[in-house]
């Protein structure tokens, strides 16, 4: 993979001697992760709790999952934009395909997709994809943390109903000496997003930070000769939740940007046709933004 310019984000280890909290330790984990969100939008996360082994068997698994018949692929669907099978398509790129899996902290949700896509169900997709996403889970339940404590925010500030949407992709290596884009340039719209490659990355949260982290654009530019596989997962907060910024995050020195807004209705705004025509960095300010800024 290579892309335009090399950023290179920070790595955070988070040892497990540093994640009691209260303690100095977890106090600087906390400033640590805020200030990359707030610098990059995201960082890459070393967490050994998620071990090596079951992060390979979902790859492996993975490629097992693209090889299956188009027939099959085809009846992972779903009403929401990108919750379920996306082919290789110039819309979104000839190099992508991706697959949905909803509410995968459910082992009931995983099964239900593993019995579509194999005649068997695949148990062995089925318990390695559900104890993933719950480990996943659980790490961003723990960054979460760190950003309220951080912020001096109550612990409930960032609680809400959700489910994790986990996608499944894989980006072919473009024609040999071409370049070619693997997926176009976006933010991500979920409240979070968790990506597993080699190691895990990412954490995205605009509006209910009152524009303090940043939801950074990024894209998939491919060169060389190897498929690359990733998996990410989706914080998807349930129909109904209101994204609110807590009024510790607004004072004269930081204005409120951003009216109370229903997550699905901004969801479904974003893959929109009025949409296609504004920046993707921008949508999250053309539906929401308070013009002009107002103060608590």
């Amino acid at each position: 993979m290579a892309v335009d310019a090399e950023i290179e984000l920070p790595t955070i280890e988070f040892r497990s001697s540093d994640l009691k909290r209260g303690t100095e330790g977890w106090n600087r984990l906390c400033k640590r992760v805020r200030e990359a969100c707030e610098t990059f939008g995201c960082f890459d996360v070393v967490y050994k709790k998620i071990s090596t082994k079951i992060r390979e068997d979902a790859f492996e698994l993975l490629k097992e999952l693209v090889e299956v018949p188009v027939e099959r692929k085809q009846k992972n669907t779903s009403p929401l934009p990108y919750h379920g099978w996306v082919g290789p398509c110039e819309q979104v790129s000839v190099l992508y395909e991706g697959f949905g899996v909803g509410d995968a902290s459910n082992y009931d949700s995983v099964k239900s997709f593993a019995q579509l896509m194999w005649p068997n169900g695949h148990p062995r997709f089925t318990e390695t994809i559900h104890t993933l996403t719950t480990q996943i889970e659980e790490l961003n339940k723990l960054i979460w943390l760190m950003l309220t404590d951080s912020y001096g925010l109550r612990e409930d500030s960032l609680k809400m109903n959700y489910t994790t949407l986990v996608r499944m992709m894989k980006y072919l290596a473009p024609p040999p000496g071409e370049y070619e884009r693997g997926l176009f340039a976006h933010t991500d719209k979920p409240v979070s997003t968790l990506i597993c490659e080699d190691k895990i990355s990412g954490l995205e949260i605009e509006a209910w930070s009152n524009g303090r982290l940043k939801s950074v654009n990024h894209r998939v530019m491919m060169s060389g000769d190897k498929d690359r596989y990733s998996i990410a997962a989706f914080v998807i907060p349930n129909e109904g939740t209101i994204i609110k910024a807590p009024k510790e995050l607004i004072d004269d020195q930081h204005p409120q940007l951003f009216k109370e807004f229903d997550f699905m209705d901004f969801f479904l705004y974003a893959f929109s046709d009025p949409a296609k025509h504004i920046d993707n960095g921008q949508l999250l300010y053309s539906y929401a933004s308070l013009s002009p800024p107002v103060s608590h």
